[in-house]
């Protein structure tokens, strides 16, 4: 086993306090408190707040020419070119705001680049594309906010561009009609963690509201919630109310496409998790933009007919079996170079290449050796005389801020401080690396490549009674920002013999003060070396709630032991 840090967050008297004003179980009111909720108001917004706590849209900079110019288009009968991100929030960004645009008259097409032939963003010379369709306005989605040239040679042609994004901005902003952006210093707005989903969705409450048809607000709630999650964005503010009431939504399904996607993924007429729009949902879609054939995607949301839908989701179920296999190949291929070469006893920050790897999927392997490894990890394809990188980070560590000190590399670069991506000349990697490792040497401590696991407070068996599971139900969705309670509990005893599970899962009951509760380890089969009947341990764990044939069941889902 290897050995983590156990972060227990100690008791503070505004948990108390919590705890008695919504007369709460107090380790809910502490769970709330580590969140740093932590007056009554801010608390009962938390655990029952509606769509009422959505903020006005034109409290963000720009969204009254935004609105004012598409509401002009439509007037005119201008075409509207919609210009999207390949990726699960790009593609849903791009399929609500063309669907919200149809609904109020406007002519509009939509054009999304490929990842594997155009990259990441607006191109210079993407402005060719609204030039040949006829477009007097580009509205970006999920892009844009770096696009400072594309918008200059667009305005040459006579096309305005108005830019809806959650990215860092470069230097200089595009002369655009209007730059929503709520990361913008200067934005006005008061939620800046939104995904580009979220950014996009304001904009459609503007104009409906504008034209008098909010009413079908709630219903791209289902499409927010699912770019939300998949973005890993936090789940605080806006972002918790698109995912709560978007959760609900997906309850009853019109869209024949997102039905179809549904009923693939085994969760038709089932409640539906923040984890299933994350594992099950959101790899579909994106397996699209991953493997080079991001159109699929959104064909699926625009068909009507179920066959066709059918089909859809077939091939993107392939597309996703594609990408998983491949990423297993890759993610082998990199850890094995990483445990050879000794690279994260030498190394900070890993950075790994090769130009057998799929452009499509190192993001993602990136995150899976960021956690084995815990550290930053960024991993390249070459192809063409080009290095293309992805890389994720720990939440110590701002990976986008030493990316910034290295930018002079860089022909693009850009990204949040969990999650980046870049692209330099292959033959400038070695300077690259040069410049990384002593900037990561110098950032990261030893201490911030600890595996620490957070834990919320104290939880004896005997508190998680049908008060306390009631008040816990409220505090889903969970996610960044408002992460599954951890909890400790001490001289727990190990009832009878553990059990393996598919060769690789650990199930065993445990009693403390009289209650048994069944506790299972994912992916933690050589804790049987550590666990014996009669033995005492303390467990952190997190609670798995399940309902079989009426009846509610109470499991354990072990995070980390201690013998």
């Amino acid at each position: 086993m290897n050995a983590a840090l156990w972060v227990v967050s100690p008791p503070r008297p505004e948990a108390d306090a919590l705890a008695e004003a919504l007369s709460i179980p107090p380790a809910i009111a502490r769970v709330l408190v580590n969140r740093k909720i932590l007056t009554p108001e801010a608390a009962r917004a938390f655990l029952h707040g509606g769509l009422e706590g959505l903020h006005d849209p034109y409290l963000m900079k720009g969204m009254d020419k935004a609105v004012d110019r598409v509401l002009q288009a439509i007037d005119r009968g201008e075409k509207i070119l919609v210009f999207g991100d390949y990726d699960v929030d790009g593609v849903l960004s791009t399929v609500m705001l063309v669907k919200a645009l149809r609904i109020l008259g406007a002519k509009v097409e939509y054009f999304i680049p490929e990842r594997l032939t155009d990259g990441y963003g607006i191109k210079d010379d993407h402005v060719r594309i609204p030039v040949e369709r006829g477009a007097a306005l580009v509205i970006s989605v999920d892009c844009g906010v770096k696009a400072v040239e594309f918008t200059a040679r667009a305005r040459e042609h006579g096309v305005d561009v108005v830019v809806t994004d959650h990215h860092r901005p470069g230097d200089v902003l595009p002369d655009a009609v209007a730059v929503l952006d709520p990361v913008l210093a200067d934005s006005g707005y008061p939620d800046r963690g939104l995904a580009g989903v979220g950014v996009t969705f304001k904009l459609i409450q503007a104009l409906l509201q504008k034209a008098g048809k909010d009413a079908g607000l709630p219903h791209y709630m289902k499409l927010v919630s699912i770019g939300t999650v998949a973005d890993v964005a936090e789940l605080k503010g806006e972002n918790r109310l698109f995912v709560k009431h978007g959760l609900e939504g997906l309850r009853n399904v019109t869209n024949t496409g997102l039905r179809s996607l549904l009923e693939a993924c085994g969760l038709a007429n089932r409640k539906i998790s923040e984890g299933d729009l994350g594992f099950r949902i959101g790899p579909r879609i994106n397996a699209a933009g991953r493997m080079g054939m991001t159109d699929l995607a959104v064909r699926l949301f625009f068909s009507e007919d179920p066959a066709e839908t059918f089909g859809l989701v077939q091939k993107l179920d392939e597309l996703n079996a594609q990408r998983q296999k491949t990423e297993e190949r890759i993610f082998t291929e990199a850890r094995e170079r990483i445990e050879d070469r000794g690279l994260d006893r030498k190394y900070k920050c890993l950075v790994l290449g090769s130009p057998d790897w799929h452009r499509g999927v190192i993001g993602i392997v990136a995150s899976k050796l960021k956690d084995r490894f815990n550290r930053p990890v960024v991993l390249f394809n070459y192809e063409n005389g080009k290095a293309h990188g992805s890389g994720r980070s720990i939440p110590e560590v701002p990976l986008i801020e030493l990316l910034e000190e290295c930018r002079d590399f860089f022909s693009s670069y850009g990204g949040h401080k969990l999650a980046v991506g870049c692209t330099l000349p292959t033959d400038r990697m070695g300077a690259f690396k040069a410049a990384l490792n002593p900037l990561a040497a110098g950032r990261i401590s030893d201490d911030n490549l600890k595996r620490k696991i957070r834990i919320d407070g104290p939880l004896d068996f005997g508190e998680v009674d049908d008060r306390f599971l009631e008040t816990f139900s409220l505090l889903v969705p969970f996610g960044v920002g408002n992460p599954k309670p951890l909890f400790v509990a001490e001289d727990v005893e190990v009832v009878g013999e553990p059990q393996v599970l598919q060769g690789k899962h650990l199930k065993f009951l445990a009693r403390q003060n009289g209650r048994v509760l069944e506790a299972l380890g994912w992916d933690k089969a050589d804790w049987r070396h550590v666990l014996r009947r009669g033995g005492r341990v303390s467990l952190a764990f997190s609670l798995m709630l399940s309902e079989y044939l009426g009846e509610r069941k109470i499991s354990l889902s072990i995070e980390d032991l201690k013998a």
